[in-house]
C-alpha cells in the first residue's frame, strides 16, 4: 500500500494524475467555501467567497517562495566551500 503511494506521488509518469488530483482539490476547496454561510465577518473581504481558498493559496505560494529563496541565497554553499 504505501509503495503505491510513494509511486504516485514520486514518480514521473504519473504527473498528469497529480495535476489533475490538485486542482479537483483545489477546485473542492473553492466550490465547499461558496457553500459556507457567513453570518458577520469583522472586515468586508471576510464576505468574499472564496477567499479563504484564494488566500490560503497565495501564503502557501508565498513561504515556498521565500524558503527558496533563503536557501539559495543565504544557506547554500558552494561544492568546493570547505576545500
Amino acid at each position: 500500500m504505501i509503495r503505491t503511494v510513494v509511486n504516485f506521488f514520486g514518480d514521473a509518469k504519473y504527473r498528469r494524475r497529480r495535476w489533475w488530483l490538485f486542482l479537483l482539490v483545489l477546485a473542492a476547496t473553492l466550490i465547499a467555501d461558496f457553500l459556507v454561510e457567513r453570518h458577520a465577518g469583522e472586515n468586508f473581504w471576510d464576505a468574499i467567497p472564496g477567499w479563504g481558498a484564494l488566500i490560503g493559496l497565495i501564503s502557501c505560494l508565498a513561504i515556498i517562495l521565500f524558503a527558496k529563496g533563503l536557501g539559495h541565497r543565504a544557506l547554500m554553499k558552494d561544492e568546493d566551500y570547505y576545500d
